[in-house]
């Protein structure tokens, strides 16, 4: 395994798929490529290209989607990784898999929000998208709270 596509999204689960993605890249002497997938300009109709404040708006989001890409790239690159970051916009699991199967990927890491199943079967996941149809193995990193329980289900077991 000598290529990993690590996917972010910049919620709370981010920073442990950048450290699984570091720690695995270590190990293996892998090269990484970091993609975010920043959402579509939205469609408006009656105007060509959408008002002048949303492409604004959009703008600017894509602009610190970049920053924070570019950021965790660097920081990867201090621990001694080859990595490359990129923000793409475009439906995250299309555009995910377009881009491991173009890099050659051998392996994905991504996060999970730990939705429930109900959730997943209504709204669908990106996760659950890119593991059904990934060209290569899929590490899930799950959110911070997916493992944790609370005290009052801790006092029930």
């Amino acid at each position: 395994m000598k290529r990993l596509l690590a996917a972010l999204d910049f919620s709370p689960v981010t920073d442990l798929v950048v450290q699984t993605t570091r720690e695995l890249a270590l190990a293996l002497g892998a090269t990484v490529r970091l993609i975010h997938v920043a959402p579509p300009e939205p469609d408006f109709v009656g105007y060509e290209a959408g008002p002048i404040t949303v492409r604004q708006r959009v703008a600017a989001e894509y602009r610190e989607a970049r920053r924070r890409a570019h950021s965790i790239e660097s920081r990867l690159r201090n621990s001694g990784l080859a990595v490359e970051a990129m923000v793409v916009q475009g439906e995250p699991a299309d555009k995910i898999l377009h881009h491991a199967r173009e890099f050659g990927a051998d392996l994905i890491v991504l996060g999970s929000h730990g939705h429930g199943m109900l959730y997943e079967l209504l709204v669908g996941s990106v996760t659950s998208a890119v593991m059904r149809a990934a060209p290569c193995p899929v590490v899930v990193v799950p959110s911070p709270r997916m493992g944790r329980t609370t005290d009052r289900e801790q006092t029930r077991a």
